[in-house]
């Protein structure tokens, strides 16, 4: 696939899409998250070093920890890690729903697979030969890392008085229309005339009175009614 966008289907039947993200991006997210435990490596490591061999003994016990559950911790939190927030993606379920605990673990114990022989060279490989770009901890866990797209808010439509459209207009027709209605502020005068014309069999109208006539449609069908 020349692409990474994925589609998925709830059994409520909404269709979800997702934009699957690349080995660049995540070895960039990746390397962030190694520049953040290294700073904790350091502020931990260096007071507990004038503690002698207890010290270390503890030391080894934080490292540990932030090693293996640093990015568990995270992605439980807000389904990412600071490098992949940073770099705007999020781990998720591969049916769409934020990761869970144990998903979660089991894509970060198997990192240590991944990293074989040296620099995540088998988890790169696994990337590369999969059209999801799952790595072997992603296809164990049944995990996905995706780009976290903005939501965006649907256009307001034109101020005009809502009108009941006639009987007779299909459900395309009226798919048509509220688009049509949500562009209107991008097109030119004549442009929109031009494209509200082509309806001149359904509202009986010419010029600015057929978009105004529309729009006036397009206002009753977002109400529902």
């Amino acid at each position: 696939m020349l692409d990474t966008a994925r589609r998925y289907e709830i059994p409520e039947g909404i269709e979800l899409d997702f934009r699957v993200a690349g080995p660049v991006v995540r070895a960039c997210a990746w390397a962030i998250d190694l520049l953040i435990r290294a700073g904790l490596y350091l502020v931990i490591a260096i007071p507990l070093s004038f503690m002698g061999g207890m010290g270390m003994g503890v030391t080894l016990i934080f490292f540990f920890v932030i090693e293996w559950f640093y990015p568990v911790l995270f992605e439980l939190r807000q389904g990412a890690t600071p490098g992949k927030k940073a770099m705007g993606l999020e781990v998720i379920h591969d049916d769409g729903t934020p990761i869970g605990w144990s998903a979660s673990l089991i894509r970060n114990l198997l990192r240590t697979v991944d990293f074989l022989p040296f620099l995540y060279a088998t988890g790169l490989i696994a990337i590369l030969l999969n059209q999801d770009f799952k790595r072997l901890g992603d296809l164990a866990a049944g995990s996905l890392v995706i780009y976290r797209d903005k939501a965006t808010l649907r256009p307001g439509l034109p101020d005009v008085k809502p009108l009941q459209p006639p009987a007779n207009m299909t459900s395309d027709e009226g798919r048509t229309l509220l688009a049509f209605a949500e562009r209107s502020p991008r097109l030119s005068s004549e442009r929109r005339i031009e494209l509200a014309e082509i309806l001149t069999g359904l509202t009986g109208k010419q010029g600015e009175a057929a978009v105004t006539e529309l729009h006036a449609y397009a206002n009753w069908l977002s109400q529902g009614r």
